[in-house]
Protein backbone atom coordinates (compact mmCIF):
# COMPACT_ATOMS: atom_id res chain seq x y z
CA UNK A 1 0.00 0.00 0.00
CA UNK A 2 3.29 2.02 0.93
CA UNK A 3 4.67 1.60 -2.35
CA UNK A 4 1.36 2.24 -4.61
CA UNK A 5 0.43 5.67 -2.38
CA UNK A 6 4.39 6.48 -3.30
CA UNK A 7 3.91 5.55 -7.10
CA UNK A 8 1.19 7.89 -7.01
CA UNK A 9 2.93 10.59 -5.63
CA UNK A 10 5.88 10.06 -8.28
CA UNK A 11 3.40 10.21 -11.02
CA UNK A 12 1.45 13.24 -9.52
CA UNK A 13 4.79 14.96 -9.68
CA UNK A 14 6.24 14.02 -12.32
CA UNK A 15 2.69 15.45 -14.22
CA UNK A 16 2.83 18.60 -12.50
CA UNK A 17 6.88 19.20 -13.25
CA UNK A 18 6.02 18.45 -17.05
CA UNK A 19 2.80 20.69 -16.92
CA UNK A 20 4.88 23.43 -15.59
CA UNK A 21 7.72 22.63 -18.49
CA UNK A 22 4.97 23.03 -20.72
CA UNK A 23 3.75 26.00 -19.66
CA UNK A 24 6.64 27.61 -19.20
CA UNK A 25 7.82 26.94 -22.54
CA UNK A 26 4.32 27.82 -23.94
CA UNK A 27 4.96 31.87 -22.06
CA UNK A 28 8.49 31.59 -23.49
CA UNK A 29 7.10 30.90 -27.24
CA UNK A 30 3.96 33.26 -26.86
CA UNK A 31 6.22 35.48 -25.42
CA UNK A 32 8.35 35.48 -28.46
CA UNK A 33 5.89 36.04 -31.00
CA UNK A 34 5.58 38.62 -33.54
CA UNK A 35 2.44 40.63 -32.81
CA UNK A 36 0.81 43.47 -34.54
CA UNK A 37 1.30 46.30 -31.79
CA UNK A 38 -2.67 47.83 -32.52
CA UNK A 39 -3.61 44.20 -31.75
CA UNK A 40 -3.01 45.11 -28.28
CA UNK A 41 -3.49 48.82 -28.16
CA UNK A 42 -5.18 50.73 -30.83
CA UNK A 43 -4.27 53.77 -29.38
CA UNK A 44 -0.49 53.29 -30.75
CA UNK A 45 -0.39 55.76 -33.78
CA UNK A 46 1.57 53.42 -36.73
CA UNK A 47 3.17 56.05 -39.63
CA UNK A 48 5.61 53.85 -41.34
CA UNK A 49 8.42 55.88 -43.43
CA UNK A 50 9.50 52.74 -45.15
CA UNK A 51 5.76 51.81 -46.45
CA UNK A 52 6.26 55.33 -48.46
CA UNK A 53 9.10 56.98 -50.57
CA UNK A 54 9.34 59.73 -47.79
CA UNK A 55 12.47 57.59 -46.35
CA UNK A 56 15.66 58.18 -46.63
CA UNK A 57 16.22 55.16 -49.10
CA UNK A 58 13.55 57.66 -51.39
CA UNK A 59 11.72 54.19 -51.83
CA UNK A 60 8.97 51.94 -50.62
CA UNK A 61 10.64 48.81 -48.49
CA UNK A 62 7.76 47.79 -46.74
CA UNK A 63 4.41 46.72 -49.01
CA UNK A 64 2.06 47.17 -45.91
CA UNK A 65 2.06 49.98 -43.41
CA UNK A 66 1.69 47.52 -40.70
CA UNK A 67 3.90 47.42 -37.27
CA UNK A 68 4.82 44.15 -35.67
CA UNK A 69 7.32 43.54 -32.57
CA UNK A 70 7.98 40.72 -30.09
CA UNK A 71 4.82 40.01 -28.11
CA UNK A 72 6.79 40.80 -24.76
CA UNK A 73 8.10 44.21 -26.59
CA UNK A 74 4.87 45.01 -27.50
CA UNK A 75 3.40 44.57 -24.10
CA UNK A 76 6.21 47.19 -22.18
CA UNK A 77 5.02 49.74 -24.93
CA UNK A 78 1.55 49.17 -23.81
CA UNK A 79 2.09 50.11 -20.19
CA UNK A 80 4.51 52.69 -21.40
CA UNK A 81 1.55 54.51 -23.75
CA UNK A 82 -1.07 54.11 -20.84
CA UNK A 83 1.42 55.78 -18.43
CA UNK A 84 1.99 58.57 -21.07
CA UNK A 85 -1.85 59.02 -21.79
CA UNK A 86 -2.49 59.78 -17.82
CA UNK A 87 0.32 63.08 -19.16
CA UNK A 88 -2.07 63.89 -22.38
CA UNK A 89 0.71 62.12 -24.99
CA UNK A 90 0.61 58.85 -26.76
CA UNK A 91 3.20 57.39 -29.00
CA UNK A 92 3.63 57.33 -32.63
CA UNK A 93 5.78 54.46 -34.07
CA UNK A 94 8.17 54.89 -37.01
CA UNK A 95 9.56 51.57 -36.83
CA UNK A 96 9.48 48.50 -35.65
CA UNK A 97 10.09 45.06 -36.67
CA UNK A 98 12.14 45.34 -40.17
CA UNK A 99 12.63 41.91 -42.33
CA UNK A 100 16.50 41.58 -42.93
CA UNK A 101 16.46 41.45 -46.36
CA UNK A 102 15.24 45.13 -45.79
CA UNK A 103 18.68 45.55 -43.80
CA UNK A 104 20.03 45.10 -46.82
CA UNK A 105 18.85 47.65 -48.83
CA UNK A 106 19.30 50.08 -46.14
CA UNK A 107 22.99 49.27 -45.66
CA UNK A 108 23.69 49.52 -49.64
CA UNK A 109 22.64 53.22 -49.47
CA UNK A 110 23.78 53.94 -46.02
CA UNK A 111 27.02 51.75 -44.75
CA UNK A 112 27.26 53.61 -41.63
CA UNK A 113 27.11 51.67 -38.34
CA UNK A 114 25.92 54.46 -36.76
CA UNK A 115 23.06 54.67 -38.41
CA UNK A 116 22.09 51.62 -39.93
CA UNK A 117 23.20 48.57 -38.67
CA UNK A 118 25.62 45.96 -40.53
CA UNK A 119 22.91 43.09 -41.96
CA UNK A 120 25.55 40.60 -41.97
CA UNK A 121 25.41 40.91 -37.91
CA UNK A 122 21.86 42.13 -38.42
CA UNK A 123 19.36 44.71 -36.61
CA UNK A 124 17.47 44.76 -33.46
CA UNK A 125 14.70 45.50 -35.63
CA UNK A 126 15.25 42.61 -37.42
CA UNK A 127 14.53 40.77 -34.17
CA UNK A 128 11.54 42.64 -34.01
CA UNK A 129 13.17 43.79 -30.93
CA UNK A 130 13.71 47.56 -31.43
CA UNK A 131 11.08 50.83 -32.23
CA UNK A 132 11.39 53.86 -33.11
CA UNK A 133 8.68 56.53 -32.28
CA UNK A 134 8.24 59.45 -31.09
CA UNK A 135 5.49 61.49 -28.79
CA UNK A 136 2.08 63.05 -29.65
CA UNK A 137 -0.67 65.25 -28.40
CA UNK A 138 -3.25 62.71 -27.58
CA UNK A 139 -5.98 64.37 -28.24
CA UNK A 140 -4.99 66.13 -31.23
CA UNK A 141 -2.12 63.30 -32.72
CA UNK A 142 0.21 65.52 -33.56
CA UNK A 143 3.99 65.21 -33.13
CA UNK A 144 5.16 67.04 -30.66
CA UNK A 145 8.48 69.28 -30.98
CA UNK A 146 11.87 66.61 -30.69
CA UNK A 147 15.29 67.59 -31.99
CA UNK A 148 14.81 66.66 -35.26
CA UNK A 149 12.66 64.74 -37.76
CA UNK A 150 13.09 60.66 -38.38
CA UNK A 151 16.39 59.27 -40.04
CA UNK A 152 18.43 63.12 -39.51
CA UNK A 153 21.80 61.13 -39.27
CA UNK A 154 23.61 64.44 -37.31
CA UNK A 155 25.07 65.30 -34.09
CA UNK A 156 21.28 66.88 -33.18
CA UNK A 157 20.09 63.81 -33.25
CA UNK A 158 22.10 61.94 -31.11
CA UNK A 159 20.26 61.18 -27.96
CA UNK A 160 22.00 63.06 -25.41
CA UNK A 161 22.79 65.96 -27.37
CA UNK A 162 20.93 68.84 -25.33
CA UNK A 163 21.62 72.22 -26.87
CA UNK A 164 17.94 72.51 -27.35
CA UNK A 165 15.06 74.16 -26.10
CA UNK A 166 13.84 73.95 -23.06
CA UNK A 167 10.83 72.53 -24.52
CA UNK A 168 11.94 70.06 -27.17
CA UNK A 169 14.37 68.48 -23.73
CA UNK A 170 11.29 68.48 -21.65
CA UNK A 171 10.25 66.63 -24.41
CA UNK A 172 12.61 64.39 -25.47
CA UNK A 173 13.24 63.69 -21.90
CA UNK A 174 9.89 62.66 -21.25
CA UNK A 175 9.98 60.15 -23.98
CA UNK A 176 13.44 58.36 -22.64
CA UNK A 177 11.88 58.40 -19.20
CA UNK A 178 8.77 56.60 -19.62
CA UNK A 179 10.59 54.11 -21.99
CA UNK A 180 13.71 53.43 -19.62
CA UNK A 181 11.00 52.86 -17.03
CA UNK A 182 9.08 49.83 -18.91
CA UNK A 183 12.42 47.55 -20.02
CA UNK A 184 13.88 50.38 -22.72
CA UNK A 185 17.29 50.91 -23.55
CA UNK A 186 18.25 54.69 -25.61
CA UNK A 187 20.02 54.39 -29.08
CA UNK A 188 23.06 57.16 -28.32
CA UNK A 189 23.09 58.04 -31.79
CA UNK A 190 19.27 58.69 -32.50
CA UNK A 191 16.86 59.57 -30.02
CA UNK A 192 13.75 58.26 -31.54
CA UNK A 193 15.57 54.85 -31.24
CA UNK A 194 14.67 52.28 -28.32
CA UNK A 195 16.24 48.53 -27.94
CA UNK A 196 13.96 46.48 -25.56
CA UNK A 197 16.47 44.64 -22.46
CA UNK A 198 16.74 41.11 -23.39
CA UNK A 199 16.77 41.59 -27.55
CA UNK A 200 19.11 38.86 -27.63
CA UNK A 201 17.10 35.73 -27.01
CA UNK A 202 15.02 36.94 -30.24
CA UNK A 203 16.42 35.26 -33.52
CA UNK A 204 17.06 37.12 -36.75
CA UNK A 205 14.24 36.82 -38.94
CA UNK A 206 13.26 37.86 -42.35
CA UNK A 207 9.52 37.24 -42.67
CA UNK A 208 7.96 39.93 -45.00
CA UNK A 209 5.95 42.32 -43.25
CA UNK A 210 3.04 41.21 -45.78
CA UNK A 211 3.21 38.00 -44.95
CA UNK A 212 2.91 38.10 -41.18
CA UNK A 213 -0.02 40.99 -42.10
CA UNK A 214 -1.89 37.88 -43.34
CA UNK A 215 -1.03 35.93 -40.70
CA UNK A 216 -2.82 38.16 -38.46
CA UNK A 217 -5.63 39.18 -40.48
CA UNK A 218 -6.65 34.94 -40.92
CA UNK A 219 -6.53 35.38 -37.01
CA UNK A 220 -9.07 37.84 -36.80
CA UNK A 221 -11.14 35.73 -39.07
CA UNK A 222 -13.34 36.68 -41.97
CA UNK A 223 -15.48 39.35 -40.66
CA UNK A 224 -12.75 40.91 -39.74
CA UNK A 225 -11.08 44.67 -40.66
CA UNK A 226 -7.48 44.67 -42.03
Amino acid sequence: MIHQVKRCYLAMLCGACGFALAFSAWSANRASDLVEVTSINPNIVISLPYATEDNFCDQVLYPVERCFLRRSVVERLDKVQKELEKEGYGLKIWDGYRPRSVQYKMWAIKPNTNYVANPKRGSRHNRGAAVDLTLIDFETKEEVEMPTGYDVFNLKAHAYYDRLPKEVMANKRRLQKAMTKHGFQIMRSEWWHFDASGWTQFPLMNTGLDELAKQADELKGPDANP
